[in-house]
């Protein structure tokens, strides 16, 4: 089902060059962000949208399974307190 679909993890300093209507995410409010704020991620399928050479310090492109991997982590998790 997610087998051609790409992520791309980078800045959140960078929101603003995301053309929104290339990519899964809807808007700079809505995507979702690491535990410190400092970076984010689009998804697409098909053929790279043409403003991902335009970004810098970029990690990826992931596969669907990897980044659900890097999202279970403690940069992208909140850990739950301890009752």
């Amino acid at each position: 089902m997610y087998e051609n679909r790409k992520y791309l993890i980078f800045l959140t300093s960078q929101l603003d060059i995301i053309d929104f209507t290339q990519v899964g995410e809807t808007s700079i409010e809505t995507v979702r962000k690491s535990v410190d704020q400092t970076k984010t991620f689009v998804k697409w399928e098909g053929e790279n949208p043409t403003f991902i050479s335009q970004l810098t310090n970029t990690e990826g492109p992931y596969t669907h399974e990897e980044i659900l991997n890097i999202l279970a982590t403690e940069e992208w998790t909140q850990p739950m307190e301890e009752l």
